[in-house]
């Protein structure tokens, strides 16, 4: 008679693989007992290791995690996408492999719009890109995308955005500016944190602004200045070279950062000091908003909740990384992270504005 093979409970908690070998190693024939029995017992417990092994192997390992960059490469968003590249990885349970894809194309738009359509939610696919869409698609007719419903990784700084003028032009102030009968600058395209930038000027304070768009991104408005094609921009104050400021190619003229970093002018205006009204204040504030939002990171909303939670960590701690802080200093990458649970309470606010306040806002951006 072949002895029936012995209960093993469904879930086998406390098991290692050292004392699943034991196990299998004490395991000794006894007169009358059937092989069948020990046959069983081999092959469930080999069953329960690999679980095991498939259990503790992370998710990332051998992966390859992309970065998708809604602009050209050389410009702001990408430079800071490719340093975080190059540290993200070891902080990643896994240590997945990580590279940076350029997807330029209606003002960053496109890139969200592959992150919501056809990329993969399984969470090896982060876009950045540019957080002034999130005011334009919100007072748009008929939205493509609802930046609300994306899972927010968190950015590496806030934005401290301005507008400037080439110094070759001699145009030194926000009132030099003003006195021109028109004042040339660049845009991606209609959605553009630059683009809004543009939109208050011209059509808050009626500056004599008119906005050249089709630049793939930041990089070739730059290339613009320098041929004398733009006579300013709007921009982050973050990504300007370095060149240009210390050689003083640019000039300042107005900032809508309540935050004045140290090394710009205390007579460069802040956008809400120069709004005559309570109405004027409101509409630029809910425009300015998605600024505090920097350069994004984030993914489609069907990642999983807890590899959501492992790529915030992982962000956080490449924040705090020695090699990570060096790289940023050697290319003098200014730092000043918000975190993905307080971007997605920032979008949430931003969304939850009034309707009369997104319809003035909408009028601000035709």
């Amino acid at each position: 008679m072949v002895a029936a093979a012995p209960h093993l409970p469904p879930s086998l908690p406390g098991l290692t693989r050292q004392s699943i070998a034991q196990k299998i190693s004490r395991r000794r024939w006894t007169p009358g007992s059937s092989p069948g029995v020990t046959s069983v017992v081999a092959a469930t417990l080999a069953f329960v290791i690999s679980g095991l092994a498939l259990a503790q192997e992370p998710f990332y390992a051998g992966k390859t995690v992309t970065l998708v960059v809604g602009y050209s490469a050389g410009g702001g968003y990408d430079i800071y996408a490719r340093m975080l590249a190059r540290h993200y990885g070891r902080h990643i349970p896994g240590n997945p492999n990580v590279i940076v894809q350029n997807m330029p194309g209606a003002a960053s738009m496109t890139s969200v719009r592959y992150l919501d359509a056809t990329a993969p939610k399984d969470g090896t696919v982060i876009t950045t890109f540019d957080p002034g869409l999130i005011t334009q698609v919100l007072t748009a007719d008929k939205p493509v995308v609802n930046f609300a419903n994306f899972q927010w990784i968190g950015t590496l700084l806030r934005d401290i955005r301005i507008c400037y003028a080439w110094s070759a032009t001699g145009i030194r102030t926000f009132g030099d500016m003003m006195k021109r009968k028109e004042f040339l600058i660049g845009t991606t395209a209609k959605g553009s944190n630059a683009y809004v930038n543009g939109a208050i000027l011209r059509n808050v304070f009626k500056a004599p602004i008119r906005q050249i768009a089709g630049y793939p991104g930041s990089n070739e408005q730059r290339l613009a200045l320098e041929r004398g094609e733009l006579e300013g921009n709007c921009g982050s104050w973050t990504a300007m070279p370095q060149e240009w400021l210390v050689g003083q190619k640019i000039s300042p003229l107005l900032r809508f950062s309540a935050t004045r970093p140290a090394d710009m002018s205390p007579d460069v205006p802040y956008v809400l000091d120069l709004a005559q009204t309570a109405e004027q204040k409101a509409v630029i504030d809910i425009l300015n908003s998605p600024g505090e939002l920097g350069r994004p990171f984030i993914v489609a909303r069907q990642v999983p909740a807890e590899r959501v939670a492992i790529l915030r960590a992982a962000l956080q701690a490449t924040l705090k990384d020695d090699a990570f802080l060096a790289d940023a200093r050697k290319q003098s990458l200014l730092l000043d992270p918000v975190a993905g649970e307080e971007a997605e309470k920032v979008t949430a606010q931003i969304y939850a504005a009034p309707p009369e306040l997104i319809r003035k806002a909408k009028d601000v951006l035709e």
